[in-house]
């Protein structure tokens, strides 16, 4: 159950991307360098609401809300926890 609530969450993500990117007025035309580090910005809170969303959704959420704040802990952005 855990490894699909992570694959739907990543499809999701990077579905979500495209038209965010777009919405912004970041488009391939403008380089790798600048297309993809905005996208990435743009899919990381993505993901990290849906997977929780979809950890709740398949009946996971304690699980995935403690991998999300260990990661976001890990990545020094614990900050963002609001505890």
């Amino acid at each position: 159950m855990i490894l699909i609530v992570f694959a739907i969450t990543g499809s999701t993500s990077a579905k979500f991307a495209a038209p965010l990117t777009e919405f912004v007025g970041v488009e391939k035309e403008m380089g790798v360098w600048i297309y993809w580090p905005v996208r990435i910005l743009i899919i990381f809170p993505i993901y990290q609401v849906l997977l929780v969303f979809f950890g709740w959704l398949f009946g996971e959420y304690t699980f995935f809300l403690n991998f999300e704040k260990k990661m976001l802990r890990s990545m020094k952005l614990g900050f963002l926890l609001a505890e």
